[in-house]
């Protein structure tokens, strides 16, 4: 289940770091467009207060945290109460689901994949954005996050992890760009969105539901 505790206290605190970090934010939503399909009903899971939805059209999000899904809904975003592990959704409904910085927040990961892999339409996208656990930035916030509001309690994955329990839910086709984030190269910094993992700190991966037999 989400830790949402911190979201309800501070989610205007939390909403305010896409404001003080403009490149970060704008490279995270560079490396979602890589994967993001053009067309299709889309959702968010853990949509927050709506930074990723919002400029990326999707109509649909799930929070539980209240005070987060009012400040999405504030921005025209449909947001509903849910977790992850267990989504209000039926079965076979979305071409894809969108999941950014949620899973270091899920005690298990793969119960929410497999709820994601239940609502998609046969041969549908799962999005999963992270902070990868072995890049510098998470790293140094796994040294700090007992310091963090918002990290005290998160449980970092390193991309391989995530691959392995996508694989082991059913999804298959996992491909991977990285966001060159300014906390990556100590000088000479240009943001970029490379393909593959294992120099950018934000890693967005997207896995694929077989084909309906």
């Amino acid at each position: 289940m989400v830790k949402s505790e911190a979201f309800d206290n501070y989610a205007l605190e939390y909403d305010k770091w896409f404001e003080d970090h403009e490149i970060e934010y704008e490279q995270e939503l560079k490396a979602i467009r890589e994967f993001l399909p053009k067309e299709g009903k889309g959702i968010e899971i853990g949509a927050g207060t709506g930074r990723f939805s919002q400029p990326l059209g999707i109509s649909l999000g799930i929070e539980p945290s209240k005070a987060m899904r009012m400040i999405a809904i504030s921005r025209g975003v449909n947001t509903v109460a849910g977790i992850a592990e267990s989504l209000p959704i039926v079965d076979g409904l979305y071409d894809y689901a969108l999941l950014v910085t949620t899973v270091c927040f899920l005690d298990t990961p793969e119960i929410a994949f497999r709820e994601v892999y239940r609502i998609l339409k046969a041969r549908g996208f799962i999005i999963v954005g992270l902070i990868d656990k072995d890049s510098k930035l998470g790293k140094k916030y796994e040294e700090k996050k007992s310091e963090s509001k918002f990290y005290k309690n998160a449980n970092f994955h390193s991309v391989v992890e995530i691959q392995e329990k996508l694989e082991k839910e059913g999804f298959s086709n996992i491909e991977c760009v990285q966001a060159i984030l300014p906390g990556d190269i100590n000088e000479n910094y240009e943001p970029e969105v490379k393909q593959g993992y294992g120099e950018g700190s934000f890693v967005v991966l997207r896995a694929q539901k077989h084909a309906a037999l």
